[in-house]
């Protein structure tokens, strides 16, 4: 649901309280871990808090009870509470934060709006035309050779490979100190990067020669499966004010705070959940109508240029869903298994 390797590396995610060898006996979601969930955990005999933020960010030099950071975890550590949390690593997911939104907005055929960068390794190595296939299938079954909706993916290429081996060698073809000329099979496939262990110990398991030839090279390709915010269409275009009206309502926003109206229908529209003035120029060169985010500046309004609309629905409407989203996703991997919502509400900002 979101692999820790998919997080910004400004995040903190994953377990951030907790054995990781306890036994869990119940699972309470929320979008904080605020004491007061800490609290109804410990009410609700619920021993793993699974929240969206994290509720440690920066580093803590001192615990004394002083902040809410540091009450909650006090009691978590006190009532044997482990916590973790999702936050980036379900931002970045096709499926996360920004599919959600736009699953509850209708918006449809939804893209990456900033695709992860330096995530795709490339593997190239060269195995003995025997025992190329079997290289490749294991290659592919550890994660390697997936790109966009394709798996299996791989480029394929003959060749003569020559070796001579030292005294210490143990060749599988040929003898210690004879020049073998081998006809192999130059394979190359991609990979995303926290896989490289698993990939190069695949490789090694799989390989018939004694010393295994490979390179891997960081590449410059965008990942178009991974990524910040989203970007799609409307199934029909909208009226600017009936289509921010609709956000209002949907998203159960206190208020929309939006850059000037232009006069113009809406059809294409860009979300991105939490902070997302970072990505307006994005959403702006790839032909948005409206850009829905949170947390814009007041200077972030004019980046705009009256040709797309920019709406701010606020920081927790903007995730609204997303608790949601996971307590479906654990309940449905575990169905035998206590996984509830938190009753408690964590957004700290009210409307008059």
């Amino acid at each position: 649901m979101s692999p820790v390797a998919y997080a910004e590396d400004f995040d903190n995610v994953g377990l951030l309280v907790g054995n990781p060898n306890q036994e869990i006996t119940g699972i309470l979601v929320c979008h904080d871990a605020l004491e007061n969930v800490i609290d109804e955990a410990v009410q609700e005999k619920y021993n793993l808090v699974v929240c969206f933020h994290p509720i440690l960010f920066s580093g803590l030099k001192k615990i004394t009870g002083k902040t809410y950071v540091e009450r909650a975890i006090i009691k978590a550590i006190k009532n044997d509470i482990a916590i973790y949390s999702v936050h980036t690593a379900l931002d970045n997911h096709k499926n996360g934060v920004n599919k959600i939104m736009c699953d509850a907005l209708g918006i449809k055929n939804p893209k990456m709006l900033v695709e992860k960068e330096n995530f795709i390794y490339k593997l190239v190595t060269y195995a003995p035309s025997e025992n190329a296939p079997q290289v490749r299938k294991a290659l592919f079954e550890a994660g390697a050779g997936s790109i966009g909706n394709y798996d299996n993916c791989s480029f394929n290429s003959e060749g003569k490979g020559t070796y001579r081996g030292n005294e210490d060698s143990n060749p599988v073809v040929g003898e210690k100190h004879e020049l073998v000329e081998a006809d192999e099979i130059k394979i190359e496939v991609t990979f995303e990067k926290h896989l490289q262990n698993k990939i190069l110990k695949t490789l090694f398991d799989s390989h018939i020669y004694e010393e295994v030839a490979y390179e891997i090279y960081s590449i410059l390709n965008k990942h178009q499966n991974i990524g910040l915010g989203m970007i799609g269409e409307l199934e029909t275009e909208q009226d600017e004010k009936d289509f921010l009206f609709f956000v209002k309502q949907k998203m159960q926003c206190g208020v929309i705070r939006h850059s000037d109206l232009l006069n113009k229908k809406v059809k294409k529209v860009a979300v991105l959940g939490g902070s997302g003035a970072f990505a307006i120029k994005t959403a702006l060169a790839k032909g948005a109508d409206v850009f829905i985010t949170a947390d814009l500046k007041y200077h972030d309004f004019f980046q705009a240029e009256n040709k797309m609309i920019l709406a701010d629905i606020g920081h927790f409407e903007s995730e609204r869903y997303t608790k949601n989203y996971i307590l479906g996703y654990l309940t449905k991997k575990i169905p035998n298994f206590a996984v509830a919502l938190s009753k408690e509400d964590t957004n700290p900002v009210k409307y008059l």
